[in-house]
C-alpha cells in the first residue's frame, strides 16, 4: 500500500531525514518510534505532501506521490491526523465530521455517520458539542473520525496518543486496533509500550536514520533497541 525508498528532508540547513525506507502492506498496523524530534513527524508529513523529500521516493498504491500536492495525496486515499489534531473549535462534532466528506472508493464500505458513530460511541454523545468544548482525549476520537469521513484507503497517525490520560489511551488503541480490518495504520508514537501493544511491526528512528525494524514482539523483547532509542 505504502512504500517509502530513500527519502532525505532538510529543513532550511537542518538535514532531518537521512535516507528514510519503509513499507506499510494490507491489513497491519505498522509504527514508527523513536523519541521526541527523531524524525517521527517528519516522514508523517512528507507522506502527507507538507515536506515534500530532495531526494527519494514515496509511492501509494503503486503510484509516486513524492512531491504532490496534500490536496492530491487526500483525495487520492491518504488520512492524516496530525500531531496537533487540528479539529474546528467552533464548528459541531457532527460539522467536523461533515466538511471532510468525500465519496466511497470503489468496492470500499463508505464511513457513514452511523458507521463512525458506532466506531467512536463516546462522539455520538458529543455530537451537538463544539469541538473547542471536548477534552483532550474527545478532540482526537473526533480527529480520527473526521479523518475516515474522508472514506481512506491508509491512515497516518502522527503521536495519536500524546498527552491523554491513561484509561483514554487504552480505549483508543482498542478503536485504532480496530481499524486496521478496514485499512492500514502507520502510527509514529513516542509511547513504545502503546504503540507496540497494538502494530505488527515496527520501524525505530533516531536522528533522521532508521535504527531498527522488526515485529513487535522483537521490538518489545529488545532491551538494546529500547534502552539506546526509546528510553525506555
Amino acid at each position: 500500500m505504502l512504500k517509502i525508498d530513500d527519502i532525505h528532508v532538510y529543513y532550511g540547513d537542518s538535514y532531518v531525514l537521512q535516507g528514510v525506507s519503509l513499507t506499510v502492506n494490507e491489513g497491519e498496523i505498522v509504527a514508527l518510534l523513536g523519541r521526541n524530534g527523531a524524525g517521527k513527524t517528519t516522514t508523517m508529513r512528507s507522506i502527507a505532501g507538507y515536506n515534500p523529500p530532495a531526494r527519494g521516493t514515496i509511492i501509494f498504491k503503486d503510484k509516486i506521490i513524492s512531491g504532490r500536492p496534500v490536496y492530491a495525496n487526500i483525495r487520492a486515499g491518504i488520512g492524516f491526523v496530525p500531531e496537533e489534531r487540528q479539529i474546528f473549535p467552533n464548528l459541531t462534532v457532527n460539522e467536523n465530521i461533515e466538511v471532510a466528506i468525500r465519496p466511497p472508493r470503489s468496492g470500499q464500505e463508505p464511513w457513514t455517520y452511523d458507521r463512525i458513530y458506532s466506531t467512536f460511541p463516546l462522539l455520538a454523545k458529543l455530537r451537538r458539542h463544539l469541538g473547542g468544548e471536548l477534552s483532550g482525549g474527545e478532540q482526537q476520537m473526533l480527529a480520527i473520525a473526521r479523518s475516515l469521513a474522508g472514506n481512506p484507503q491508509l491512515l497516518l497517525l502522527d503521536e495519536p496518543c500524546e498527552g491523554l490520560a491513561p484509561v483514554i489511551v487504552e480505549s483508543l488503541g482498542t478503536i485504532i486496533f480496530n481499524l486496521k480490518n478496514s485499512m492500514p495504520i502507520l502510527m509514529a508514537e513516542q509511547n513504545a509500550h502503546f504503540a507496540l501493544k497494538i502494530a505488527d511491526r515496527a520501524y525505530v528512528i533516531d536522528k533522521g536514520i532508521i535504527r531498527h525494524q522488526g515485529s513487535s514482539c522483537d521490538i518489545s523483547s529488545n532491551e538494546e533497541v529500547q534502552s539506546r532509542y526509546l528510553a525506555v
